[in-house]
This record gives C-alpha cells, structure tokens and sequence, in this order.
C-alpha cells in the first residue's frame, strides 16, 4: 500500500509539473527537406514518427531568412530588426545580440529551469556574448556557421585573394572556452554525433528538474559532412546521408526522453532557420515547391517545417495550417510553462491554442518580412501574400553548384505582387489587378508596421527599435572589406 501511494503522488506530481521544453533547430533546412514534407531518395523515420505523434505546420515561418536574424527572433520573440540584428554575423562583426534582451533560455531559468544550448549559437563571437551570458547554464558549440573558418567548402587551404583566408580557426567552443579547433570535414562529420551525445546527456543529467534544451546543428548548412556510420547510406548523395544522420539524431534525443519517461511532460519543437540554399545543388535541400531559397523573402526562404510533439496536449498526427512563427516560440513557451512573457516589447504571438486544438482559434493574423537591415519586402495576411519592390538574389536561370561547389547567382528588382498563397504557394501568378482592395488593405497594414519598425525600403525610421550590444571583436576585418 505504501508503495501504491507513492506512485499515485509522484503521478500526481509529474502531471503537476511544468513542462520540460526541447527545441531541436536545424541550419538551411528547407521546406520540403523531411519525409513528411516532401524529402526524398532518404527517409526521415524518426522525424516522420514525430509528426504522427504531434502536430506538424504547413504555414511556419522563420523570423528572417538567414541565419543570425533567425535565431534572434526564434530565442527574444522579436522580429529581429526590433532589436537591430540582422543579416549573418561573422568573426569580425561588431555587435551582438544585447544582453539585456530576454531569451527563453533566461526567461526559464529564472522560473527555476536548468538551461542548455548544444550547437551553433550566431549570435555574438566571443566571450561575453556567448550562450552563458543569455540565461544558459551550459553549452557546447560552434559560435558561428560551421564554413566560417580558413578553408574552402572541400576543406581545402585558400589563399590571401579569399575572404576565408582571414577567418580564425573554427573553435568549439565548452562555456565560454575555446577547447578545440575545427581543422578539416572529417572533425565536421564529427559534430552531428557530438551535439546528440551531448544533448541527450543533458536529458539524463537533468531528468528530475524541468529542463530546456536548445540543440542547434550545423547542418545541413554548408560544407556538409556526414560521419563513418551514415556515409553513403542515401540515393540522394552526401545531402542525403546528412539528413538521415540528423534524423537519428532526432530518434536518439526522442529516445532520451522515452528512457527517462519524460515523453509526456515534454514540449519538443523541431524546426529550422531559413530555407534551403539553393547555390550549393546537390549538397542543397529543397523548398518543396516554394519560390527561390535562403536569403530571400520568397516563401522558398522563410517557410519552414516545423512539428510540435507533446503528448499530454496535443493530439497525435495533426496538421495545423495557420500561419505561425519562430518568433511565437517565446510566448506559447511561456503560457505553456505559467511564466511571464518579458517586460519589453516583443512580437511573438502566444499560439497555444493552436496546440490545444482549440476551434477557430487564429491568433496570429499577419506577418511581416523583413530582410537586410530593416526593409520591409512583403506581407501576409490570411492567404494572401504582398510583396513590395526591392531587389533580391535569385537562383534561377544558371545551373547550380555540384558536389561542394558554389554557383554563382544574381540579382533582380522584384515588383509589386499580390499572391493568393492557398492556390500559389509557388508564387507565380500576380493577381494585384484583380484585387485591388486587398492590395490597398495590406498596403495600410504594412505602413502602420513601418510605423512602429521602420523601413529602409521607404525611408521610414524605426521608433520602437532597441539597439543591439557594440563591442570590438578580436578577429580583425579582411584587407579586402575595409573601406
């Protein structure tokens, strides 16, 4: 009996405690890259049995189409530019996301959760802007993208015509130290295994405490690598030996929960930074369909694939297709562990609802995309899709890159449009003649944005905007990009 009672508190206790959050993040993952989304000559089981046991967003979007800006939006619920971070920061850049800003990491660790990051942080390049300065307790990492470093995407030494020729050894980085250095692709086909070992330590460290983890891996980002195990596993190559090693590792952190009897308790978010780029060809993913790729505002850049899994909420094999995003993360984190959303302005939108499977719920209405510093280049609102002139990269008319390679790619101006995203998701068809009331209703909608976040675009000032943190980098800038 005393045994029975036991059990029934500590029952009673789990089903009272508040969830443990993991958010797994890959890097140039593409719309269409998973199984269930649309990836093939590999398979994706693992992130396929997520899916079947969660729910999985056909309408997600990161914050920005590239990676630094990405990841700011996805840990502060900002659009990126609120807090004057964009673009991909490197070794040299002189600014840093601001500590004062709050994260998830330091949201949760003030409501007694333990915090770690595993993987690419891209958020400031030393110390102290690096993860243990943002609310984790512990990490192990790249700083930066994983092809920032001296060499070419073949692991080969350039020379000093080479913008890389300047770059520092590529460190991992164990807290605030560098303890090893990063010198050639096979260490690189190493990483995948090194962040899941880690992270799934840090399941078992920390199974009786509620936890977040923030795993963010290098891959698929160029140069891709894939260890011994997984080598010539896929029909698709490299690419798709590298997805199906981050497929397992996947598995192994779902695993890690399973072992620890965590899976119910547990708010498991998978996802990506920015779509797919498309330069590299074979050793890029795909956008399912989706116009154009990373670095853009086109949905190929921005919409991503996301599956939520918590099994004690959300019910099992459903999709939801209203618009959501990475900068939403941060709220519904907070409502879904009882914690309060930061005193600051954010424009994250709590989506809980959404996971609930609540009826009609529709919290979030619009989103805006932005890119570069601060233009404003497009809105959406319900299905439909404006986008404002700018001038953009595209991958179209030029054979991509082969094996490591790099094509090159051009640039374009990029007109008014008006898209119907429910029947053009591919952005083909510009119906701005035939509706133009939509296309003056969002274009008063995007003004009240710029309003309030400004746009280069227009000559329109940021009033809301928060600086981000200026310090003078260790690594000086490149002959070559000095003015």
């Amino acid at each position: 009996m005393v045994l029975i009672a036991a059990l029934s508190i500590n029952a009673s206790a789990q089903s009272t405690m508040r969830p443990n959050i993991v958010i797994i993040f890959m890097d140039d993952m593409g719309y269409g890259d998973p199984e269930c989304y649309s990836g093939v000559q590999y398979s994706t089981p693992n992130i396929n049995r997520l899916a079947a046991q969660g729910m999985r967003f056909t309408n997600f979007y990161s914050a920005q189409a590239v990676c630094t800006a990405s990841r700011a939006g996805l840990l502060t619920g900002c659009y990126p530019n609120r807090l004057g971070i964009y673009g991909a920061f490197f070794p040299w850049t002189a600014i840093a996301l601001n500590p004062k800003e709050t994260t998830i990491a330091s949201m949760l660790k003030e409501a007694g959760y333990k915090t770690g990051m595993v993987g690419k942080w891209h958020l400031g390049a030393e110390a102290p802007y690096l993860p243990l300065n943002y609310g984790f307790d512990e990490y192990l990492g790249l700083p930066y993208s994983n092809d920032m470093w001296p060499l070419d995407d073949l692991g080969k030494p350039v020379n000093d015509s080479n913008v890389r020729f300047y770059y520092p050894p590529l460190p991992l980085i164990d807290g605030n130290k560098a303890v090893k250095q990063i010198t050639s692709l096979e260490e690189q086909a190493e990483l995948t295994t090194l962040y899941t070992r880690k992270a799934t330590g840090f399941i078992d460290k920390n199974k009786n405490k509620p936890f977040f983890l923030y795993l963010a891996h290098s891959m698929p980002h160029v140069p891709i690598a894939a260890s011994e195990k997984f080598r010539g596993k896929s029909e698709r190559g490299l690419f798709g030996d590298v997805m199906i090693e981050l497929d397992w590792s996947v598995g192994e952190v779902m695993n890690a929960l399973k072992k620890n009897d965590l899976e119910k308790n547990t708010l498991l978010i998978f996802t990506s930074d920015n779509g797919p780029w498309l330069t590299y060809g074979n050793h890029a993913g795909n956008t399912g369909g989706l116009r154009e790729g990373k670095g853009t505002t086109f949905e190929g850049g921005q919409r991503e694939p996301c599956i939520v899994r918590w099994p004690s909420k959300i019910a099992a094999g459903t999709v939801c297709n209203k618009i959501t995003s990475a900068i939403d993360l941060l709220p519904t984190i907070a409502a879904a562990c009882g914690v309060k959303v930061p005193s600051n302005k954010i424009d994250g939108i709590n989506v809980l609802s959404l996971l609930l499977g609540e009826p009609n719920a529709n919290p979030r209405k619009e989103f805006v995309y932005y890119y570069h510093q601060n233009s404003l280049e497009a809105i959406r609102k319900g299905k439909w899709k404006l986008i404002f002139p700018h001038r953009s990269v595209t991958y179209k008319d030029q054979l991509p890159g082969k094996d490591g390679t790099r094509a090159g790619w051009r640039t374009m101006d990029v007109e008014l449009a008006l898209y119907d995203l429910s029947t053009d998701p591919g952005e083909t068809l510009d119906l701005q003649m035939e509706y133009p009331e939509v296309v003056n209703e969002l274009k008063q909608l995007a003004d009240s944005y710029r309003a309030r976040l400004g746009d280069d675009l227009t000559n329109v000032p940021c009033t809301e905007c928060r600086p981000a943190a200026a310090f003078i980098p260790s690594t000086a800038l490149p002959p070559m990009l000095r003015k």
